[in-house]
């Protein structure tokens, strides 16, 4: 049986920082559930009940746009080496866009990542556990995050990056704004 708390104690918090990579869960109410997959050095545990992370741009941005409709957001980490766990982290969320006031302040925890878009800043509520033995065992190759997509983004000029964010960011796949 797993384990259930309101917040994250020490191994908790060690768990998470060693993993690689984690997948947030958002809905609004109507219409479809997100579930996407983050890399790069973009997470950080600001308390044991409060979790920030940056998002560098993509192909689209529902996360940004459930949260501005409903703020339920879950992080899943999943140990695909070493001992078998599942942990996820559920609670309320907000989104931060760079014209934001908090912004500098909170995007001085990351690396200054080319296309960074939205920061997100969960507040928890619960966090629970599961043994894990269904996820695979696999070995880390490299970070397509690192060698692809973030050069990628270092690349575009700011009206380049704005024309994209036009394009693919602004709606959700459901045609909701995303506040971008």
């Amino acid at each position: 049986m797993g384990i259930k708390t309101h917040k994250l104690n020490r191994s908790f918090r060690r768990f998470i920082a060693a993993q690689r990579m984690f997948f947030v869960a958002t809905a609004a109410p109507e219409g479809r559930v997100n579930l996407s997959p983050k890399g790069l050095d973009s997470l950080r545990i600001l308390s044991d009940t409060r979790i920030l992370w940056l998002s560098v741009t993509g192909s689209g941005n529902e996360t940004a746009a459930h949260l501005l409709q409903s703020p339920r957001m879950t992080l899943m980490f999943c140990a695909f080496e070493g001992d078998a766990l599942i942990l996820r982290v559920y609670g309320t969320a907000r989104v931060l866009h760079q014209r934001d006031d908090e912004w500098p302040a909170l995007s001085a925890h990351f690396p200054a990542y080319a296309g960074a878009r939205n920061i997100f800043d969960l507040t928890i509520d619960l966090v629970t556990t599961s043994c894990g033995t269904g996820v695979p065992e696999m070995t880390f190759v490299r970070s397509r995050a690192e060698t692809e997509l973030v050069p990628w983004y270092a690349e575009m000029s700011d009206d380049e990056l704005a024309e994209f964010w036009k394009k693919k960011n602004m709606t959700s796949l459901d045609g909701d704004p995303t506040g971008l």
